[in-house]
């Protein structure tokens, strides 16, 4: 198949760098550069939350309206 393509510079250096070390032509250095994009697996690294143990609460926070008014005084809504 026949195509037209606008090549972003970093891409044009990197297909030119395959056809140099391979000898290939044009179409078989952008097939492989298109196929090594398609089969590459990502793999990362699992997200992880960080917790920290802050120690018993220093108010009772069992009702939040009452917790909040001892907080912020009772002008807070």
């Amino acid at each position: 198949m026949r195509t037209t393509l606008t090549l972003a510079e970093d891409v044009l250096a990197a297909i030119e760098k395959i056809r140099r070390e391979r000898g290939v032509g044009l179409s078989e250095a952008v097939n492989e550069l298109i196929r090594a994009g398609l089969t590459k697996s990502e793999t990362r690294k699992p997200f992880r939350q960080k917790t920290y143990d802050m120690g018993e609460a220093m108010v009772d926070i069992t009702n939040v309206a009452e917790a909040i008014e001892t907080l912020e005084g009772p002008a807070w809504c």
